[in-house]
């Protein structure tokens, strides 16, 4: 499967931004996915999970109750709504996609990537 990230961009604190994940492939229904960013001078990070069919998610504490995280199988699309943004949300962000268990995607085993897209929130 191939990812490609888009919809960063620059917001003032408090706004927010809808990611989307586009993928390749007609199998991506089975896929579960996650989304990751990583900061200049920081390790990738965990943000958000979603199970194939979307009956599940997971997310970071940072941002648990400002970001969703949904998917669209018809259209092989992952979205992470991003809401109350904060400057230190400021990264790339990453999608991601596996076949293993869902509850490995934190882990970062056995993922696909994406290209990421960057966010910036400003103070």
């Amino acid at each position: 499967v191939q990812l490609q990230a888009s919809g960063g961009g620059l917001v003032q604190a408090g706004g927010s931004l809808n990611l989307s994940c586009a993928a390749s492939g007609r199998t991506f229904s089975s896929y579960h996915a996650g989304w990751f960013r990583q900061a200049p001078g920081k390790e990738r990070e965990f943000v958000a999970a979603i199970s194939w069919s979307g009956g599940d998610s997971n997310y970071a504490n940072s941002v648990n109750g400002r970001f969703t995280v949904g998917r669209l199988n018809a259209k092989n699309t992952v979205y992470l709504q991003m809401n109350s943004l904060k400057p230190e949300d400021t990264a790339v962000y990453y999608c991601a996609a596996t076949l293993l268990s869902f509850s490995t995607i934190p882990t970062m085993r056995g993922l696909y990537w994406g290209q990421g897209t960057q966010v910036t929130v400003s103070s």
